[in-house]
């Protein structure tokens, strides 16, 4: 997958983006931002085989439940607290 073209996705899917962003902010998840949703919807398609298109992208971040959003970065969270830094 072409991260600039993922980068290129992002901008068109700003509006999905935002307006999940509004969902997740007035069901009181005040902490979340655009980039992470972003991210936790990469990977979501990157686990994928193919290489997702940007309606594709678009259904998954409208698609996207609070859940799915809290359950990626509290293993982000642990993920990263268990790596070592040097």
């Amino acid at each position: 997958m072409i991260e600039a073209e993922f980068e290129q996705w992002k901008q068109d899917a700003e509006p999905a983006l935002q307006s999940k962003l509004e969902e997740l902010h007035y069901m009181g998840y005040e902490s979340v931002t655009i980039e992470e949703i972003w991210q936790c919807v990469m990977a979501k398609a990157k686990k994928k085989k193919e290489e997702p298109r940007l309606h594709k992208l678009v259904g998954l971040i409208l698609s996207l439940t609070v859940n799915d959003v809290m359950n990626w970065l509290t293993i982000k969270a642990y993920t990263e607290e268990s790596t070592p830094l040097l």
